[in-house]
């Protein structure tokens, strides 16, 4: 057993190795330039600005909820292209059964309003602010 294992762990102590090498190297050769623009945070090449500790909207994290479900359907695709031609009608009405949820998954979360980020949510807004813009009726 331990033979069969071998290359394995021979194959991971290699891998750290190289990659213990390169950060030592990198630090050792490296130039050390501080300055402030180097210091400051990097954002997609924008000037930062705000707090770091500012709240997110909660459509934010819906999005990024919706993303991942999405991102496990395109998955599913994946096994069920490969048995396509093995399970033929069968697998493609599991698949359209499949793709007609995630759509109205889909078509649901669209008609909420949970895509739209120019929408003003009327329940954040103070009642009087909500009145002035039209909104409160």
């Amino acid at each position: 057993m331990p033979e069969q294992w071998l290359p394995v762990l021979m194959q991971a102590v290699l891998a750290l190795v190289i990659a213990c090498a390169l950060v030592a190297l990198s630090f050792l050769i490296g130039r050390k330039v501080k300055n402030p623009v180097k210091d400051m945070p990097y954002e997609c090449g924008i000037v930062p600005t705000g707090d770091a500790r500012e709240r997110f909207s909660v459509k934010f994290y819906l999005v990024g909820m919706l993303f991942i479900l999405f991102d496990i359907e395109a998955i599913f695709l994946y096994p069920w292209a490969v048995v396509y031609k093995d399970l033929k009608m069968f697998a493609f009405i599991e698949m359209l059964a499949f793709v007609v949820l995630i759509m109205a998954g889909f078509f649901f979360v669209w008609k909420k309003g949970v895509l739209d980020w120019a929408h003003v949510d009327r329940d954040a807004l103070p009642p009087n602010l909500a009145r002035n813009r039209g909104e409160g009726r």
